[in-house]
C-alpha cells in the first residue's frame, strides 16, 4: 500500500526544485534577488548551486521555503 504525502517537497529532487525556481524567475539574476547568496549571484550554474546547497543547510532551507511560496503563488493564480 502506497501512502501519499501531503508534503509538496516529498520525493522532489533538489535539482528539480532549483530548475523550477530558475525557470519561474527567468534566470539566476532574479532568483539571486529573492535569495541573496553568492552561488546565485556570481557565475551561477545549476551544478555549482547544487554543490553549495547540498552542503549548506540554511541555504537549502531558504530555497525550499521559496519553492513552497512559488507553489502557493502558482496555485493562487490558476
Amino acid at each position: 500500500m502506497e501512502q501519499n504525502s501531503k508534503d509538496p517537497l516529498h520525493g522532489k529532487r533538489l535539482d528539480a526544485i532549483l530548475e523550477e525556481l530558475v525557470d519561474y524567475y527567468n534566470g539566476f539574476e532574479e532568483l539571486g534577488k529573492q535569495i541573496n547568496i553568492r552561488c546565485f549571484n556570481e557565475n551561477p550554474s545549476i551544478n555549482s548551486s547544487l554543490k553549495f546547497l547540498r552542503k549548506t543547510d540554511w541555504a537549502r532551507k531558504k530555497v525550499e521555503s521559496l519553492y513552497l511560496y512559488v507553489l502557493r503563488q502558482k496555485k493562487k493564480n490558476k
